[in-house]
């Protein structure tokens, strides 16, 4: 009984084990990680002040890696109250990308591999499921999406060797893959009664992974169900890719994004370069700013802007690192208005009394093209698996990024026939990883 499940997600995490005394492919359990929640943010926080800690700061795993840090929301909160150092999240994005081996400052002139990072955080998952079971865990099945990276399967294939090499340097012997919308099925398939074909929509902050199965009672209790699973595909836009274009939106605006320069010689006025702003609103890129050389080449470009307050702006965001805490904002609006309604986005970080607003229409706007593509993959996901779209018996949502109503209602209206569940967002896909790993490992 020494295995376990990991859902590592770009936004959030969990990890289930069996249950003492159950038998068979069930009997499987969430661990709690922060006090009673099932799930935790994807977030790392390595503090740097070693006079000045957060009061859940652990002490590095190694003593060539002795940096302290917290996890999950307690991470998120001691970068709120302003400690020094640096918040990773979503570390997924970067397995299959050249970052993954590279160093990363973290402060104080101080560096970690952004593999370590990962690495470092599924210790911690690890840490928390034994001391939840009281033993040692050796094998694990941990979830993937259907493509780490769009249209490159040496990348992709990149991407699944690095998280198993992670996942080797904690500990874990044994260990095997499952794709997360198939994880999904299984959660979804423990409520059915009748065999139907089922379309998993699983998006969450990295991906939208899609995958057609024939689920039932009389299939669940068989171990091998490769002829069950007739596609799978899956897309690179998800939740952090949303945030980004609410943020392009209605507060990269107010810095100077799509304002133009002064006119020189009574010529046109030409467009503020923008490619900082893209990078600002970019997770694993928003670090890249702050970099000297970085910042002395935007302070030097004051000349570029007609609205000297844009310049400003930027420049408080760069120089008090702000890029993380804007990307928050964005995040926070876009919840505000999944069901609709309006919001105020507060940016008084940046500058006294400044603030944007977003409404459910705009946040539509700004997401059009990402909804678009996404819901183009779900029929091009049904298609690969043969079928047409009345041919499915329900439509299952999961995935934090499935509680924005915008996104469900265009794949309701893409597959009419089809019922709509929802499963739990964030545990739905944990809680299927556990039951392949029961089937999986038992044996």
């Amino acid at each position: 009984m020494s295995f376990c499940a990991i859902d590592f997600g770009t936004s959030n995490s969990a990890i289930a084990i069996p249950t003492a005394g159950e038998a068979g492919s069930a009997g499987m359990r969430l661990v709690p990680l922060e006090g009673a929640h099932l799930t935790m943010p994807t977030a790392v926080f390595y503090a740097t002040d070693a006079d000045d800690q957060p009061p859940a700061a652990r002490p590095g795993p190694t003593a060539d890696d002795p940096l302290p840090r917290c996890f999950g929301r307690a991470a998120v909160q001691a970068y709120v109250d302003g400690y020094e150092g640096r918040l990773m999240r979503s570390m997924k994005s970067v397995l299959g990308t050249a970052l993954v081996d590279q160093t990363t400052e973290v402060g104080q002139g101080l560096g970690v591999k952004y593999l370590d990072i990962v690495t470092g955080y599924l210790r911690h998952l690890r840490q928390q499921a034994e001391a939840a079971g009281g033993q040692a865990l050796n094998q694990v099945v941990l979830g993937r999406p259907v493509y780490f990276v769009d249209d490159d399967v040496v990348r992709d294939a990149a991407a699944q060797a690095s998280l198993a090499a992670a996942a080797r340097a904690v500990g874990f012997s044994d260990i095997a893959f499952q794709f997360e919308p198939i994880a999904a099925a299984f959660d979804f398939e423990q409520h059915c009664t009748q065999e139907e074909h089922v379309l998993v929509a699983d998006i969450g902050g990295g991906t939208s992974d899609f995958s057609v199965v024939r689920v039932g009672p009389q299939r669940a209790t068989r171990t091998e169900r490769r002829d069950d699973i007739l596609a799978s595909h899956g897309i690179h836009i998800a939740g952090t890719d949303f945030d980004r274009h609410i943020s392009l939106a209605r507060i990269m605006p107010l810095l100077g994004l799509g304002a133009f320069g002064p006119s020189v010689l009574g010529q046109p006025p030409r467009p503020v370069p923008s490619r900082v702003y893209f990078d600002l609103t970019t997770w694993h890129l928003i670090n890249t700013v702050y970099q000297p050389s970085r910042v002395s080449e935007l302070r030097n470009m004051a000349d570029f802007y007609g609205d000297p307050a844009h310049h400003r702006r930027l420049m408080k965001v760069v120089q008090d690192r702000l890029g993380h805490a804007l990307v928050a904002r964005a995040e926070t609006a876009k919840i505000a208005v999944a069901d609709g309604g309006h919001t105020d986005i507060d940016l008084g970080l940046v500058e006294a009394g400044l603030h944007n607003g977003l409404d459910a229409e705009q946040a539509a706007r700004a997401l059009e093209a990402d909804v678009e593509r996404i819901t183009l993959c779900a029929l091009d996901t049904v298609r690969l698996a043969g079928l047409k779209p009345g041919q499915l018996g329900a439509l299952y949502f999961t995935g934090g990024s499935t509680g924005l109503t915008l996104l469900t209602d265009a794949l309701q209206a893409a597959f009419p026939s089809a019922r709509a569940v929802r499963g739990d967002r964030l545990a739905s896909v944990a809680t299927g990883l556990g039951l392949y790993a029961g089937r999986l490992f038992r044996g």
